[in-house]
């Protein structure tokens, strides 16, 4: 097993170094990937990577979706033979102190994936956290289970195996609606979800990366999908989820 960190960058430059600062105490090869930042953060970004030996820079030339540049830096890390990533956002809402305790849990069900459920405080917004329940029920439907307790959270360890070829399926989101569809593409697949409690802030000064029309649409028409493709499979997905029910009692 051979760990790493993967976070995807965009407009978040002056937050994510000082986040690979704290991260690189793990000493784990730290793949941050520069999703068609502009140029100045472009060489912010070199200019950080150059001084870190742990730091390895994926720099796209235009802007793929918090999806796509993940599926870049999931490629990168089978190249450097990772086995097992954890993806942070990087725009410091996410406490990292969690980090070791998450990758120490991969380590004990390399064939899970562990996730991050969200513990807000008084700044959340009310909407997104709204909008997160709404997407947790559609996973409940399209999984037909209640083990996928949040699909938003961008804090969690993948195998890479797995989620590469997942991230291969023809339309898949690889913008905002990418965490809800890697998720229940990940259960159909029967690599299974771990979750575990990580504190989530809102910076009053953050950049936030969502539109709240074009992404809920983006996020709705992802479910509408997966709604589809749980059809096919729902025999299954019963069968399973009423295994997985009796092997727990």
């Amino acid at each position: 097993m051979k760990q790493g960190i993967l976070i995807p960058v965009y407009k978040h430059g002056e937050t994510v170094c000082p986040l690979a600062e704290k991260l690189a105490v793990l000493e784990l090869p730290i793949i941050i990937v520069d999703d068609g930042n502009n140029s100045e953060t472009k060489a912010y970004l070199n200019n950080f990577a150059a001084k870190k030996q742990e730091i390895i820079l994926v720099s796209l030339k235009k802007n793929l979706g918090k999806g796509g540049a993940f599926i870049q830096g999931l490629k990168k890390a089978a190249e450097l033979g990772l086995t097992h990533v954890l993806q942070i956002d990087a725009d410091g809402q996410h406490d990292y102190a969690r980090a070791a305790f998450f990758l120490e849990e991969s380590d004990r069900h390399p064939d899970k994936v562990i996730c991050g459920y969200p513990e807000f405080d008084e700044s959340a917004p009310k909407g997104r956290v709204t909008g997160r329940k709404i997407s947790t029920f559609w996973a409940v439907v399209t999984t037909l289970s209640l083990e996928l307790k949040d699909v938003m959270c961008g804090f969690r360890v993948y195998p890479v195996e797995p989620s590469l070829r997942i991230t291969k399926v023809p339309f898949f989101n690889r913008r905002m609606g990418f965490d809800a569809e890697i998720l229940v593409r990940l259960y159909w697949k029967k690599v299974f979800p771990v979750f575990h409690p990580v504190k989530v802030t809102y910076p009053p000064d953050g950049i936030s990366n969502f539109r709240i029309v074009r992404d809920n649409i983006t996020i709705s028409w992802t479910f509408c999908r997966l709604f589809i493709g749980m059809l096919p499979r729902m025999i299954p997905l019963i069968a399973c989820n009423i295994k997985r029910r009796k092997a727990k009692l």
